[in-house]
């Protein structure tokens, strides 16, 4: 009885019967909100264990043969192997790109540091197809339409400003003193960066480097428009199997996508968790 009723709100003395419906009434809608927004990513679930050979409901009968189709493909495995190639590479670059940026930023102040802002973020803002309709023009007259580097230097500039707001975040409550001291006792500007002030803003630049790689295993937008054969990337192989023709095996795939996702976003959190 007592761990239920540290569960429970506890409400002010002030506070009336119209107050406490309306704390209930707002944690109802939100429950609500949550529920319609998560049960079309649930249902999936169950039909990557159906036996069936299409997406439907009531299940007829369980089994674990989209799994192994899964993991015995050799398509699959190719589009596995290419998203654990571009997105880490590509989450690399992005967290170095938008850690330096963000100590820069933090440390100067001019004229035009918005404007300068808003450039480093726009490809947060800007619509995905317009960014793969123009990296597309701009690579393919260089031969680098269909490669590898193309799709890990757009996903890296896609991912980099999540690097940037979350390490300049951290950066908001980082005391400069500590560099100043560090330098003036003879310590590199280099070498205090990496004793002084990274360890501090780790979280964030960890937290940042999540955002940035779950921006780029999950694009496939880019992907659409750079990719040749050899570089197809799970979501890009889901595509292709939504248009051409629709198998339990993308709902196993999609149910090992929420797993790994998840398993991001808790980690996230306890970083948040560790930072505050």
């Amino acid at each position: 009885m007592s761990t239920l009723s540290n569960l429970l709100p506890r409400f002010p003395a002030y506070a009336t019967p119209l107050d406490k419906l309306g704390w209930w009434a707002l944690r109802g809608a939100c429950i609500g909100v949550l529920g319609f927004l998560l049960l079309p990513i649930l249902v999936i679930i169950p039909l990557s264990f159906s036996d069936s050979s299409f997406l439907v409901y009531p299940i007829t009968g369980w089994s674990l043969k989209w799994y192994q189709n899964l993991f015995t493909s050799d398509e699959w495995a190719r589009a596995a192997r290419n998203s654990f190639i571009i997105a880490p590479a590509a989450t690399l670059i992005a967290t170095a790109l938008g850690t330096m940026a963000a100590v820069g930023l933090a440390r100067t102040q001019f004229a035009f540091m918005g404007l300068l802002m808003s450039l480093l973020i726009a490809p947060m803002v800007v619509p995905i197809v317009v960014v793969g309709v123009s990296t597309y023009l701009f690579f393919a007259p260089l031969g680098l339409a269909d490669s590898y580097a193309a799709l890990i230097i757009v996903h890296a500039a896609l991912g980099a400003p999540f690097v940037l707001t979350t390490v300049l975040a951290t950066l908001q409550g980082f005391n400069q003193n500590l560099v100043r001291a560090s330098l003036s006792l003879g310590e590199s500007p280099l070498r205090t960066f990496f004793r002084i002030t990274l360890p501090v803003i780790a979280p964030g630049v960890i937290s940042g480097a999540l955002f940035a790689f779950a921006t780029s295993f999950d694009e496939v937008v880019v992907v659409l428009f750079l990719a040749g054969p050899e570089q197809l990337t799970l979501p890009r192989q889901m595509f292709n199997g939504i248009r051409e023709n629709i198998s339990p095996t993308i709902a196993a795939v999609a149910t090992l996508l929420i797993l790994f996702t998840t398993s991001l976003l808790l980690t996230l959190e306890w970083l948040r968790g560790r930072r505050r």
